[in-house]
């Protein structure tokens, strides 16, 4: 469990990343999306290949991925699942998921239902990184207009459209 302190730090220092808003915002949602996917264990070392591919804010991209926590990986591989199988045009069946994964029983899982699972994680993970995207740059420019060498700075960001050197 992470600590309540800790926590509020490492957001501000996320929100106060020397990087235009988008490409800090991008980066989380770029995360946010690989946390979706069903690649148990891998998605930080999925965060940081993507981040170094498509020049990503590292941090924000590596702390997006750890959105899905393990509270909440089981409703949204049922989900997934289910929405899945609806598209691929089959009756939505129950997916049985034991409380402890193991890499045994995911690779299984990926067998047996990978398409199913890999296109409703894509499309649910595709809605969330474009909700994380837009939250994470509103938080960002209204975090920093409180700072006004922040704000100036987030402007001219804004007007020119990428980072600035200082």
């Amino acid at each position: 469990m992470i600590d309540k302190k800790k926590w509020i730090k490492r957001t501000k220092h996320i929100l106060t990343l020397d990087n235009h808003p988008g490409h800090i915002a991008a980066g989380f949602a770029v995360g946010v999306f690989i946390s979706f996917t069903p690649f148990f264990g891998l998605h930080m070392l999925i965060a940081i290949i993507a981040a170094f591919v498509f020049r990503l804010n590292k941090l924000t991209c590596i702390t997006g991925s750890c959105v899905n926590t393990p509270m909440t990986v089981a409703p949204v591989l049922v989900i997934s699942y289910k929405l899945g199988r609806f598209l691929l045009g089959y009756y939505p069946g129950e997916l049985h998921i034991k409380q402890e994964l193991s890499w045994q029983y995911a690779l299984k899982l990926i067998d047996k239902h990978g398409a199913s699972l890999l296109l409703g994680t894509s499309i649910l993970g595709l809605f969330a990184a474009v909700l994380a995207y837009f939250i994470c740059y509103y938080l960002v420019v209204r975090f920093r207009r409180k700072d006004e060498s922040q704000a100036e700075l987030t402007r001219e960001m804004e007007v020119v459209g990428e980072e600035l050197d200082e």
